[in-house]
Parts: C-alpha cells; structure tokens; sequence
C-alpha cells in the first residue's frame, strides 16, 4: 500500500494540473500541525495561484469541486486565503489498519517502483588508529540510510573507505620493522594465528605515535619511512605481508566495534586507499587535459569554477604535488570512477562530518567538469549496451553525487567531545561506559532477574541509548553527549521506546496468565472498532508509518523515524491509559488487542530494522 499522504498528494495535484491546465502541479501535502484542522493540509494551491495570478480561494474551491478524495477523506475543508484540510473517514483507517497489520513483515509499506543502485561511503577509520567519538555518527548515520534504502528496495552497496595508504604507512612499517616482538608477539610465524583485539590496536596505535614523532626528529628514521613506502607501492613482499598483518589487526578490531553497534559492515565492503592506488596516475593524466588544469608551484591543479579563497582567488583540487605525491581528492575522484563504471552506480552517497563540505563540493565538481559522473559513455556520449555496442538512442545516465553532512558531538562544556587529556574519546571506551551504566538502572529497576538477562538488557540498553541519542537529534547539528539524557526512561530516548515495547509484551504475558487467546482474537478482528479518540489517534498515526519512512530516507535524516516512534510510544501510553485493553468487553478487546500488536511491530520494526537498536521483552 502506498503511504496516504502519497495518494492524496497525486489525487489533488491531477485536480490542480485539470483545473489549471499546467502540467507538473504539486499538491503540497503535508500533516496538519494541529488536528483540530484535520489530518493534511493542502498548501500548494497558493503557489499556483500565484504563478497563475489569480485568487487562491477561487482556485481552492474549483480543485475541490474537480476532486474526489470520498473514498479516503471527509469533505474537504478550505481554509484561510487558499489552504484545504482534510480529515480522514474512520472507516478507511478501520480498513487500512486491518489490511496493514496483516503484513507483518513490511507493515504494508511497498518497495519503490524505481529501485537503483546506490553506494554508500560511511565509517573511514584508519589503519592502526582506534575507533573514536569521531567515528560514531558516520557509521551509525551511514548505516541507517543503507538500512532504509534497502528496506525501501534499492540495490544498496556499502562501501568503508579506509586509511589503509601513503606515507604514514610508510612510517608504521619502518617502526614496526623494529618492534616486531613488541606488536605480533615471540614467534613471527605465530602472529598470523594471532586473535587481534582492541587492545592490541591500542598498543599499535601508541607505537605509531612514536613513529609520527621520530619522524620529524630523526632523519635516518624518516629515510626509512620513505623507502618503506616506495616498498609498499611497488609491492615488495616483506612490506605487503607486514602492511597486510597491520590491516587485518586494525579491521579485526574495527569489527568488534560493528558488532557492538549492530552496524551492517564487514571486511567485504572495504575499499580503502589502497584499493584505488594504481589508479591514480590514469585520473591526473585524464584529468591533465582539462582546460581548468594547470601547473602552480610546480603542484597539478584544478581550478572548478565558482571557487575562491579569502583573497577572491581561484581555489584549487590539487590532485598530484610538486614530489609527485597523490591527495585524498585524487583518490576521491578515482572512487567515483570505479563507482560509477564498475560498480553502475545511479547515486553515491558519502556519509561524513560536515567540516569535509567544501572538500566534497569542489570533488564533485570536478567529477562533473571531466564527465565521470556519467555512465560509462563513448567519446560520443553514447552508452555501449551489454554486447559492447553503441546504441544511439541511449542518452547519458548521470550519476547523483550526495553528500550527507552532520555535527560534532560535544562534551559537558560544548567543546568536541575529549578525555581529560585532550584526546579523542575511543569508541569502545565509551560504548562500554554506556553499557555499565545502564546496568546500573537494571539493578535498580529489576534487581531479581537472573544476571544473563540483566547484561543481554544492560547490552540492549546501552548502546541503543547511545545510537537513539545520537539518531534523534538533527544530523546537521552539534549536540551534547550526556549519559544522564539518553538512558533516562522519560522523554525521547531508546529507554523510553524499549520500555514502551517491552510493556506492550508483558500485556501479552498477562493475557495468558487470564486464558486469553491473543491469536484467535485478533483473527476474528474483521471490522476494528475505533469509537475512542485515543484509539483511533492510535491508529491513525499507525498508518502513516510509510510516511515516515519515505521521508527518513529523501532527506537521509534518521530523527525524522525516531520522532514518529517517540509520538507513537507517546499515543499508545494515552490509549493504554484511557481504554483498558485486557479487562475491556467482547466488543472492545479485540480491536485494542489489534492496537497493541500494531504499536509492538512498528516500534520492534523502526527501532531494529532500520535504526539497529535491540528491543527488549523485559526491562
């Protein structure tokens, strides 16, 4: 079933497209602010108007004659100078909330009529560096955005774009040469049988501190850094064995940390630096024929138009320096290469801090001046089809470049989020802390369940605090990370959802207890009563789950799931308060019992499906 915000947007803007006689007319709907005007409101009657200079109340009223909505709404209302409300008919929601509850796994949600093929970029650690604060919202963010685009039916193709090349391996491999007891134990034939962990990472991670600092002060040191990076590149076995150790280590360990936050991710989707290093001389050469490039300080340059520094000056890509060094856009603009010919992509979506902004919008557009944002073309610019040959009446397939942006997270005093020694708070340190903490609140609240359940709960809590936190807050904005905020039980948080799931399930366990069959009530449910207000709020909000859905995923903003789930956890506890579910009549039951199932799928949907929170049946 199509979302009903959906319908009725195509319904009304074929009504405006006959009245008007233009074509491409967007109705504009959007839920109302306040119910007592309805359920939608119609605003795009006032932008028609004014392209049509005409009065919008006239228009208005002949949309509505030429519309029919009967089978969805009341009548329609018209409002102020050219606004329509709508409120839907009980009966339709009566008839689309049977009708969706019978599809339990997609809740009636149907998959896009057209799916493409979208790459998305999320994550990026660095080889022999842990996971930090740093890394949470792009793995997190990135991971909610493949889930729903999946879920909506895209082809979705994860890509973790690791640090894993250049000179800083150069350096790791040049200490680590020195210190191979230190890092992979006694026996060199041994370490490849070793079980790396997050605290081997951190023992690597100190030694490449070491390596950063000798190489300024010690100049035979950083001749060995060089010669070992020249090693690396050209694929000197020693070095790529060694170099291939310190990767696995790092990834073993980067893997837990997925693994904790039940991040979709693995070694499979990994493309890092490395992966596009021979491709390299091919993107400068290209890219060399452009009439923006051009040589400045002896450095290979792009000059993308509309790009300048403090001065007014053209700003640069630099894509090879003047030693013959390559830079991050070079192998970002090797990467949409590969992504869009070898991988067909029809969007590409990078998922990282907002600080990269001006980085990613100069990339992009030189991706664009140089044609590699389109399909795999012919000099001509025609696609070859699957047999190699040129189909003329093909055109260009451009590919969307998407760059998805959020803020920082930040401490007590507002600043980005530290320890008390001014480095980068390790990931794992802080998903353990969130972990012990939320034990803490289950001793309390339930201190005799049996301790496997308690940690499985602490687990569950923990980190869906942390994540729910981090998802319900605008991704385009700072915000304060407080243990306090996201594990307390009120309010927008994963406590609060999971309790709301997990009180809708005990109402399960005390049917029981009370003979009540739930599976036989709810299959003789054929025509769900709805008299309450509460209920059929309830239901009403349970419907226009797609809605959420859809949105969450045009604008790639995962608070827009969390805040339809927050207000159907806060519409369920006014039903739940108002109509008693187990101790209601024949007549009655039944459909409250349809509701309560309902709100337990969509919350245990949203929350594991789509955002990787873990629910809970007890808390």
């Amino acid at each position: 079933m199509k979302p009903v915000i959906t319908v009725l947007e195509d319904k009304i803007s074929a009504a405006m497209a006959a009245v008007s006689g233009e074509s491409g007319c967007s109705a504009q709907v959007r839920p109302a602010t306040d119910p007592k005007f309805g359920d939608y409101q119609v605003n795009g009657v006032m932008s028609l108007a004014k392209e049509l200079k005409t009065n919008p109340k006239k228009l208005a009223e002949r949309v509505v004659e030429r519309l029919d909505v009967s089978d969805i709404c009341e009548a329609p209302e018209i409002a102020g100078p050219g606004f329509i409300n709508l409120r839907l008919k009980p009966a339709f929601v009566a008839a689309n909330l049977l009708e969706i509850n019978k599809d339990a796994e997609r809740l009636g949600i149907e998959k896009t009529d057209e799916p493409k093929t979208i790459v998305v970029d999320f994550s990026g650690p660095n080889i022999a560096k842990q996971m930090h604060v740093g890394h949470l919202r792009s793995t997190i963010i990135g991971d909610c955005i493949c889930r729903t685009l999946e879920f909506l039916g895209h082809k979705v193709i994860r890509q973790n774009h690791i640090g894993d090349w250049g000179l800083q391996m150069g350096m790791l491999l040049a200490i680590s040469d020195e210190m191979k007891k230190q890092i992979f134990g006694s026996d060199v034939a041994d370490y490849q049988l070793l079980k790396f962990s997050q605290q081997k990472l951190n023992e690597l991670e100190n030694i490449y501190k070491q390596a950063n600092q000798r190489f300024e002060s010690d100049p035979l040191f950083a001749k060995k850094a060089r010669d070992y990076t020249y090693k690396l590149q050209n694929h000197e076995l020693t070095a790529t064995a060694q170099w291939s150790l310190l990767k696995k280590l790092t990834l073993y360990a980067c893997n837990e940390i997925y693994e904790y936050l039940s991040v979709n991710l693995s070694d499979k989707d990994v493309r890092g630096e490395s992966f596009y290093a021979e491709k390299l001389p091919e993107v400068v050469k290209k890219l060399r024929k452009l009439p923006e490039t051009r040589e400045s300080d002896g450095a290979v340059c792009v000059f993308p138009e509309g790009f300048k520094d403090k001065e007014g000056e053209p700003l640069p890509v630099i894509i090879q320096k003047s030693d013959g060094a390559y830079l991050y856009a070079t192998t970002d603009l090797a990467a949409i290469r590969y992504r869009v010919n070898e991988l067909k992509a029809d969007r590409i979506i990078y998922v990282t801090d907002a600080r990269q902004q001006l980085h990613f919008q100069m990339v992009f557009a030189v991706a664009r001046m140089a044609g590699w944002d389109v399909r795999q073309t012919t000099e001509d610019g025609r696609r070859k089809t699957d047999d190699g040959k040129q189909n003329s009446e093909d055109k260009k397939q451009k590919t969307e470049l998407v760059h998805v942006t959020f803020g920082s997270v930040l401490g007590e005093n507002g600043k980005p989020l530290k320890t008390r020694e001014g480095e980068n708070v390790k990931l794992k340190e802080l998903l353990d802390e969130a972990i012990q903490r939320a034990k803490q609140v289950v001793e309390e609240k339930n201190p005799e369940l049996p301790a496997d359940k308690k940690d499985g709960i602490a687990k569950a809590v923990g980190i869906g605090a942390v994540k729910y936190a981090d998802y319900s807050n605008n991704r385009t904005s700072d915000y304060v990370f407080s243990f306090d905020k996201m594990l307390a039980m009120d309010g927008n948080t994963a406590p609060y959802m999971q309790y709301a799931y997990a009180r809708i399930k005990s109402i399960e366990r005390k049917a029981q207890t009370r003979d009540v069959d739930i599976e036989t009530e709810l299959a003789g449910v054929k025509k769900p009563s709805l008299s309450e207000l509460a209920e059929m709020d309830l239901a009403k909000h349970l419907i226009r789950y797609g809605e959420a859905i859809e949105a969450a995923a045009a604008d790639y903003r995962p608070n827009y799931l969390t805040a339809y789930l927050y207000e159907l956890a806060q519409k369920f506890s006014v039903f739940y308060t108002n109509c008693p579910v187990l101790d209601a009549g024949p007549d009655k039951r039944p459909t409250r019992l349809l509701l309560c199932d309902f709100t337990a799928k969509t919350i245990k949907h949203g929350l594991s499906e789509l955002l990787g929170i873990e629910v809970v049946e007890q808390m």
